[in-house]
């Protein structure tokens, strides 16, 4: 008789777990299920700004594999608009209700892999059925308010609520859609993955592109008219607003995992080891957005949802369900995005990450541009590096520019996996041609400066 491998959610982790188990068994060895609430599957929820935007004309661009595609070439049977709503691990079966049918139906498992993702940050006065408030983090979500946006009345004035990498995209977006957008943060800075002197800049090119920044501002409840949205409620007074969009992150989606008994972390994330196995519970495996990992700098464990962990994580869980070996040794942080023109990258730790680790150490900033200062287009770049006292062991680094800046981060993030330190940094033999870089590349100029900081710091 087959085993059964059950997986809950169809996105980036669990279908790249399916996708990986069915390469090394065949169906007559291991019958796959995949249970998926929404009508996708392995979507890039990354894309979705776009396609709002209408950069991306359309949603199947986003799908990297539909599920016909797995049902026939892979041979898995992805079920869509199932949610699981039970997991009993002493019987080892799945409870699944069909959100078009109504029925349920249960599902026996050898191996059960826990993919359920992330879920949008709600706070009590956005738990509303008022029209015209919506969480952003699934396909369903974007074609919702893509649908919001394209009816009548159209929407005009739009608020964001949150000023994270969701919030700022979104807010650009909706500009690009020719709505008026304010976006409100709580904090006294948007972008709060980056220090606040490169959040300034972040600030000033959302500024420049016409979003309204309202920080150190919180919303405390919604206006309504009709049974749609009309205003959010701050202490300085209401905002007007035809859609909000919701921006506060996400947080891991581990209700229904807490439940059955599988363990959280310190992050409200599940746990696992190195090869995506949650401890004690033989046979049971989790990735994606639902995980906690360990940070590789910091030594601590860390939730981060992005796209790029979940397919690796998926990919380990799948090969070693499939009989292989495979490890996810952690994470360092990196992650770009953009505004406007403007790119935005980070690595490794932001200066209150490196005190809360424990860390002495070293900032600079350091200015440049993108390319030969000659060359047309030369736009100033702004390179920000923190490095180990005393031995300048490369902790983090942010970048903030114009073309050519964001994937600069991509060199500092293999500096920091490695444990390199600013001086052997100066000497990177880094490509140079005056359309995409000056003789001595904004990183080198970086890691002299971050030098010369160490070297002061120790007299």
């Amino acid at each position: 008789m087959a085993q059964r491998l059950i997986v809950i959610g169809g996105d980036a982790a669990g279908m790249a777990a399916a996708s990986q188990a069915r390469r090394r068994r065949d169906r007559a060895d291991l019958e796959i299920v995949a249970f998926e609430r929404g009508h996708y599957t392995s979507y890039s929820a990354c894309g979705i700004p776009y396609w709002i935007s209408g950069l991306v004309p359309e949603p199947e661009a986003l799908i990297a594999r539909d599920p016909d595609t797995f049902r026939g070439k892979f041979q898995i049977d992805v079920r869509i608009r199932h949610e699981v709503t039970a997991i009993d691990l002493d019987r080892r079966e799945v409870v699944a209700r069909d959100l078009e049918g109504g029925r349920e139906v249960r599902e026996r498992f050898d191996e059960l892999v826990y993919a359920a993702g992330a879920v949008p940050v709600k706070p009590a006065f956005a738990r509303t059925d008022v029209g015209g408030v919506f969480g952003m983090q699934t396909l369903d979500d974007g074609a919702a308010l893509r649908d919001w946006l394209e009816s009548e009345p159209k929407p005009r004035r739009a608020v964001v609520v949150g000023g994270g990498y969701i919030g700022v995209e979104l807010a650009e977006a909706l500009i690009l859609r020719g709505l008026s957008v304010t976006l409100v943060e709580q904090a006294d800075q948007p972008m709060a993955t980056v220090d606040g002197d490169m959040a300034e800049l972040v600030a000033d090119a959302m500024t420049g592109i016409g979003i309204h920044i309202r920080t150190g501002l919180g919303v405390t409840g919604l206006e309504e008219r009709d049974g749609r949205i009309s205003a959010v409620v701050t202490a300085e007074g209401p905002i007007p607003a035809d859609v909000v969009v919701l921006g506060l992150g996400v947080r891991p989606n581990t209700e229904l995992a807490k439940a059955a008994g599988l363990p959280l972390g310190p992050t409200g994330a599940i746990r696992v080891d190195r090869r995506m196995r949650v401890p004690d519970l033989p046979g049971v495996w989790a990735a994606g957005d639902c995980v906690e990992c360990l940070h590789l700098v910091s030594g601590m464990p860390v939730h981060v949802p992005l796209g790029t962990h979940a397919n690796k994580q998926g990919r380990v869980a799948g090969i070693n369900i499939g009989g292989g070996y495979a490890t996810f040794t952690g994470v360092i942080g990196t992650a770009v995005t953009k505004v406007c023109d403007l790119e935005v990258g980070r690595t490794g730790l932001r200066e209150k990450d490196a005190v809360a680790a424990g860390f002495e150490f070293v900032s600079v900033v350091a200015e440049s541009t993108n390319r030969a200062g000659y060359y047309p287009g030369a736009r100033t770049m702004t390179v920000k590096l923190i490095a180990e006292r005393p031995r300048g062991r490369l902790l983090g680094a942010q970048i903030v520019g114009w073309s050519e800046a964001a994937k600069r981060i991509d060199a500092l993030a293999v500096a920091v996996w490695n444990g390199m330190t600013v001086d052997e940094m100066t000497s990177l033999d880094l490509g140079y041609a005056p359309p995409y870089a000056p003789v001595w590349d904004p990183v080198l100029i970086a890691a002299r400066k971050a030098v010369d900081a160490l070297i002061s710091s120790a007299r």
